[in-house]
């Protein structure tokens, strides 16, 4: 037999074989946690047991769970599975069922954060998602955009990039740790509004802090005056109950890496399905209909098996329960934080009202440099967090996850007051 015609026979073999045919979208993307040794009515218990699913080191109490999320064991361990099936099926895979395979994931991504599937993508983070926005909108010599300070320094970075590359004027706010209402909020974005403004980036939490901003009420403010918002998200989607539709904003982009607790990148990108067609691709995508969100999601050849375990973040949020996970979040910041308010020397970054916040708060020494608070913390007592430094924030950011322990808690309080009464 010829050599091309053995390797002919040869392939159309392996295609035959159910060996190679693992269907990935059963195996992979059904099925939902139900190990009953989770069934606890006792919430501590509960969450006891939540921490046996993450693999801890023992060096130090992680309270900087803000940058990534780890992955708790049964996601991880789907997460390997992806990567060894897809390495086998190779570019099998790869040319037949990943982009199904992603689409079933984002539509029910979309289901989670209350919106369409036709208006969101997986993205690789948050940085991407917005930057997407803010270098594909039609901006002309003499726009307007309005943003804070306070928001994240990547999509500050890209406003400036827009302002050298097209002539867009820049406007930059300052927010408030402590506002007195929504109000003064809403009023710092308005008062920046003129004729020329055509695009306001607000956080939905501010990463530094931990503040929750009143996006609809901003959102609504805007519309009135013909300006689109674009949400920052980073730090939310899985840390608490969002409805993107009930937001009404224009643009929304998010990090599932974070507090959905998927493997390292991971995001999503939601485009209002009016706004589509105007935003221009950040990499080139094969002939698509003006109003297929599709022809923004264009990455080239990316890890796959990330995708797939998304939806094994979700079967693990849906076991804890999103309503659940806020809750127990939100009880953890605020066992610290409440803790320390009103300690001598002590400040709190983050505002007292339980609305505006949720897991993750900002904490300062009076006479201690952030980074050499982040430092004493780390190498005399093990607690890892991070030094935030500008703006009106001075202070370390303090994020626990589902594992964190009030016991670590007390450990983390104790030594926050010994060091508020060093001179």
């Amino acid at each position: 037999m010829k050599k091309r015609e053995f390797l002919k026979r040869m392939g159309q073999g392996v295609l035959a074989s159910p060996f190679l045919f693992t269907p990935i979208p059963a195996a992979a993307t059904e099925g939902k946690q139900s190990d009953a040794s989770y069934n606890f009515t006792n919430e501590e218990a509960f969450w006891k047991r939540i921490r046996q699913d993450y693999a801890l080191k023992p060096e130090y109490i992680n309270l900087e769970n803000g940058y990534y999320n780890i992955a708790p064991l049964p996601t991880l361990n789907k997460f390997l599975e992806h990567v060894k099936e897809v390495n086998y099926q190779g570019s099998y895979y790869m040319r037949t069922v990943q982009w199904d395979n992603k689409k079933r994931i984002a539509n029910r991504l979309a289901a989670l954060v209350g919106c369409e599937a036709d208006e969101l993508i997986i993205t690789r983070n948050t940085t991407e998602s917005l930057d997407m926005i803010i270098g594909g909108l039609p901006w002309q010599k003499g726009d307007e955009a309005i943003f804070a300070e306070q928001d994240y320094g990547a999509m500050q970075m890209h406003f400036q990039q827009i302002a050298d590359r097209y002539g867009v004027v820049n406007k930059i706010i300052s927010i408030p740790n402590h506002p007195k209402s929504d109000e003064e909020l809403i009023s710092l974005y308005e008062e920046q509004i003129t004729p020329r403004t055509k695009l306001i980036m607000v956080c939905h939490m501010i990463n530094i802090t931990g503040q929750i901003m009143p996006v609809r009420k901003i959102c609504e403010m805007a519309h009135r005056h013909g300006v689109e918002v674009m949400v920052d998200g980073a730090h939310c989607i899985g840390h608490f109950q969002v409805d993107i539709a009930s937001l009404d904003c224009d643009y929304y982009g998010s990090s599932l890496h974070k507090w959905l607790s998927t493997p390292l990148g991971a995001g999503l990108l939601y485009v209002r399905k009016t706004h589509i067609p105007k935003i221009w691709p950040l990499l080139a995508e094969h002939k698509r209909e003006p109003y297929d969100i599709s022809r923004l999601n264009h990455t080239g050849t990316h890890p796959v098996h990330t995708d797939l375990a998304i939806n094994n973040a979700m079967d693990y949020l849906e076991l804890i329960g999103l309503e659940r996970k806020e809750k127990r979040l939100r009880y953890l910041q605020r066992y610290w934080s409440n803790a320390l308010r009103g300690v001598k020397n002590i400040k709190i970054n983050t505002p007292v009202e339980p609305h505006r916040s949720c897991g993750i708060a900002n904490v300062g020494v009076a006479h201690i440099k952030p980074a050499d608070l982040a430092k004493i913390l780390l190498e005399e007592f093990n607690i890892f967090t991070v030094a935030i430094d500008y703006t009106n924030v001075q202070g370390c950011r303090i994020t626990p996850n589902v594992y964190t322990t009030t016991e670590e808690l007390d450990r983390f309080v104790s030594v926050m007051k010994e060091l508020a009464s060093r001179t």
